[in-house]
């Protein structure tokens, strides 16, 4: 596990550690000029990109929400309205995204966010032993299990990605 103190690391890195959940985190340098954050990520660190996943946020029923997919698939707007009993989904404007989650676009993690959202994780994440997520900056994963993924964020799995 990680070792993070109270008010060091990233909120993700804090929350993770309060919780008492193990992970591990992974750096690496990133390129501002890289076209995907999560498929970068995914590239620098040697892992299979369906097992990286990005955070994105989404505006449902005006609502803001999580989706959380694997970086080489995109969110499915209908079906992530759809598994939270909304109608229509719209990607959030990104400095809602930044004020609400308390994160940069590119480094939004899942986890330890400013507001606690409603948030769908796509089912595959449960073909996976590891999965790795933002880790709160760019350039920053942090791998964990999936149950610890879904029990931190307190989310829902459904089929979201495309």
């Amino acid at each position: 596990m990680a070792k993070t103190k109270q008010g060091q690391g990233t909120p993700a890195t804090v929350a993770l550690t309060k919780a008492g959940l193990p992970f591990t985190s992974h750096t690496y340098e990133h390129d501002p000029a890289a076209k995907s954050y999560g498929l970068e990520a995914a590239e620098a660190l040697g892992l299979a990109p369906e097992q990286v996943f990005k955070t994105l946020l989404v505006e449902v029923d005006g609502k803001l929400a999580v989706g959380v997919v694997p970086v080489d698939r995109q969110l499915d707007l209908k079906a992530v309205a759809a598994a939270l009993n909304g109608k229509k989904a719209v990607m959030a404007d990104p400095a809602a995204a930044e004020r609400t989650t308390g994160y940069v676009v590119g480094g939004i993690s899942p986890i330890g966010q400013k507001r606690r959202l409603p948030t769908v994780i796509d089912a595959t994440v449960t073909d996976h032993d590891q999965v790795y997520v933002s880790g709160g900056r760019r350039g920053l994963d942090l791998g964990l299990s999936p149950t610890d993924l879904i029990a931190i964020t307190t989310a829902q799995t459904a089929n979201i990605a495309r």
